[in-house]
């Protein structure tokens, strides 16, 4: 009986290794201690509970480890890193529709207007979100002014 194990436990790696769930390894790893209960005793009920009993201890007891070691979190990128920063329009954008550029720190981007405006070479402006490859802008208010 230790080769169905044997076998079980080889279908549940590769269904793991297909699905990266990291769910399905632990019942490989149930099937591996049920073979070794197979050495034995040949009591096929025994080793089913084994089986079941392992896999289900193990699933629960590691699942949070494993999310911690494996979590897929974003990774910022400079993207994030401009959203609400000034920048300067290096090349004007004359309407909604039309394309220009900002310099934003050291980078230059294709940027948009997210108003009916002009904007001229040497504007202010602050990156308000990103679209695609290109940034969205409006002009900066200047604060001191306010008053």
């Amino acid at each position: 009986m230790w080769y169905i194990w044997l076998i079980a436990s080889a279908v549940f790696f590769l269904i793991e290794i297909a699905t990266v769930g990291f769910l399905i390894f632990w019942l490989g790893i149930g099937a591996l201690i049920a073979m070794i209960v197979s050495f034995f005793t040949s009591n096929v009920l025994l080793q089913t509970g084994v089986f079941v009993v392992i896999s289900a201890i193990l699933i629960p007891l590691t699942k949070p480890l494993a999310d911690k070691c494996f979590s897929t979190k974003t990774v910022p990128t400079n993207q994030y890193s401009i959203l609400n920063k000034t920048g300067i329009v290096t090349k004007a954008i004359n309407s909604p529709i039309d394309v220009g550029l900002v310099k934003v720190g050291n980078e230059v981007w294709s940027a948009k207007c997210e108003q009916n405006i002009q904007l001229p070479e040497g504007t202010e402006v602050e990156v308000l979100r990103i679209d695609g490859v290109k940034v969205i802008v409006t002009p900066k208010v200047d604060s001191s002014n306010l008053n």
